[in-house]
């Protein structure tokens, strides 16, 4: 797998809705092929995030390290711009030594951002911003959504009426500049280009309903292993809010609300439920029209395949 001089190096895509089975692939993969791992799970780069992230425990990391994991405090915010610099880093790093950089994870804009690098998109307005936080506070974010409908109905078609951040930045870039971001997106530099040939997984469970009854099973299974306590510990803090990026993620974001009062634990784990399963509708529509990705179905009629069933797919491939 290692590529000649006249030849770019060889890297690995592994993309999948959650609880598709991506890190157990990988993992799988690991063991076969000369690749080192690296982490596209925007929760999963925060220290602290473990248990709702999905984060493989102190074991699995032990005998299959993962890059770009725990590298920053819930505090911090962590945007594309900041993952295309440290992934194609990574990749260096690895290919240096004689390897073949896998990355996988589920969150698809920095897959996107990766392979096509950044939009010449404007700074952030501190003004403008502002106005559309204060608009939000009156109106509701499913409002501005609207709103982003009739001035970008591509970039909305993208979006969860509840991505307040995104929209914000959609509706900041299209009043800074009168033109739409996912316009502005095609003007893009920085990516991978053709500096590597890569290998795009995409995991596509083929029956919906199974995917929902494995989200739900695999969430009960994160309370069980202490996920309340986690974002508790999270919420006692004193230093966290519910707007950080960290904090919004999927199943934290319920949780928090629970602590915070405005809910039920029952109520709670229903919305998290209800939300990693809208998450997943979103990556398997980034996925159906993802140019050049290998489709892997990771089910049947009567349920998920296994691991080595997967990874035999995939090393068809490779």
């Amino acid at each position: 797998m290692s590529a000649s001089s006249a030849n770019p190096p060889r890297a690995i895509f592994v993309m999948g809705p959650t609880a598709s089975g991506k890190t157990a692939l990988a993992i799988e993969l690991r063991k076969q092929l000369p690749v080192e791992l690296i982490n596209v799970d925007s929760a999963q780069i925060y220290v602290g995030l473990d248990i709702g992230s999905a984060k493989p425990d102190a074991a699995t990391l032990a005998a299959a390290p993962h890059r770009l994991l725990d590298i920053r405090d819930p505090t911090q915010a962590y945007s594309a711009a900041d993952f295309l610099v440290d992934a194609k880093a990574e990749m260096a790093d690895i290919v240096a030594a004689g390897k073949v950089p896998l990355l996988v994870g589920g969150s698809m804009m920095y897959f996107k951002v990766l392979l096509e690098g950044l939009s010449d998109l404007p700074e952030a307005n501190p003004q403008i911003r502002a106005e559309i936080e204060q608009q939000a506070a009156l109106q509701g974010w499913p409002a501005l959504y609207r709103e982003l409908e009739k001035v970008d109905p591509q970039m909305a078609g993208r979006l969860h009426p509840n991505h307040s951040q995104r929209i914000q930045r959609a509706l900041e870039v299209y009043r800074i500049t009168g033109v739409p971001m996912s316009s502005l997106q095609g003007n893009s530099t920085g990516g991978l280009g053709d500096s590597y040939d890569i290998v795009q997984f995409s995991l596509l469970p083929q029956n919906r309903s199974l995917l929902h009854s494995r989200i739900e099973t695999r969430f009960q299974q994160m309370m069980k292993s202490g996920l309340e306590q986690e974002v508790r510990a999270l919420y006692q803090r004193g230093d966290l809010h519910a707007d950080l990026p960290a904090i919004r993620s999927v199943g934290y974001r319920q949780l928090w609300d629970y602590c915070s009062g405005k809910c039920s634990l029952a109520e709670a784990q229903e919305k998290a439920v209800v939300a990693s399963r809208q998450l997943a509708k979103r990556q398997l529509t980034w996925l159906r029209n993802w140019p050049q990705a290998i489709e892997i179905a990771v089910d049947s009629q009567s349920g998920f395949l296994t691991v080595d069933e997967i990874s035999a797919q995939c090393l068809k491939y490779l």
